[in-house]
């Protein structure tokens, strides 16, 4: 016979467990130091230039 187990709890901790999951991804969005995120931007800027600058047709006169 199957494991009998308590729906209630079963479905408080599926939620605590989504909870922690959206909890995790916040901080790893929004826990950034401010010299942490202008990095990022330098280094998503540099890499926008670097693949602009291996075009082939330009629209330079």
């Amino acid at each position: 016979m199957g494991e009998i187990i308590n729906l209630r709890q079963a479905r408080k901790a599926r939620m605590k467990a989504e909870k922690e999951a959206k909890a995790a991804a916040n901080r790893t969005a929004f826990g950034r130091t401010k010299a942490e995120r202008q990095k990022a931007d330098e280094l998503e800027k540099l890499s926008e230039r670097r693949h602009e600058g291996h075009r082939l047709d330009r629209d330079e006169p």
